[in-house]
């Protein structure tokens, strides 16, 4: 493939998830997002599905590198999220009205660890999607 055609695959499968770690900075940016507090536990659930759609993301983009097998790449997609999930946290240590917690990071690790796992499992029911 021509240099510029693998820039622009490798922009398409990984901007996505690039745009997305942008958006949870910029919200684990805002000093209180939520006007009234949730109840408890609903936050772990928050903290699971945006990343699991992270893991998601990034499972796309390492599928699209097109190195190793299913574990490799579930194993490396999920230890961005979790990753990325510890960082998110640290950052909000600094935040003014947020503060640092191991059970939102351990609930992002399991969300992208599911949702790298999930796609993954997709791609290799329906090998097609892989393209996406």
């Amino acid at each position: 493939m021509p240099p510029r055609e693998t820039l622009s695959r490798f922009a398409l499968q990984t901007l996505p998830a690039l745009l997305y770690m942008a958006w949870i900075f910029y919200l684990s940016s805002l000093p209180n997002p939520l006007p009234v507090p949730l109840p408890p536990g609903v936050d772990k659930i928050a903290h699971f599905g945006q990343y699991g759609l992270l893991g998601i993301l990034l499972a796309r983009a390492v599928h699209s590198r097109g190195s190793g097998g299913f574990f490799l790449r579930w194993l490396m997609a999920a230890a961005l999220a979790a990753a990325y999930g510890v960082s998110d946290e640290f950052h909000q240590y600094f935040v003014p009205g947020r503060n640092a917690d191991v059970l939102d990071a351990l609930a992002d690790a399991l969300g992208g660890a599911a949702g790298a796992w999930a796609w993954l499992a997709a791609v290799r029911a329906r090998p097609g999607l892989g393209k996406l």
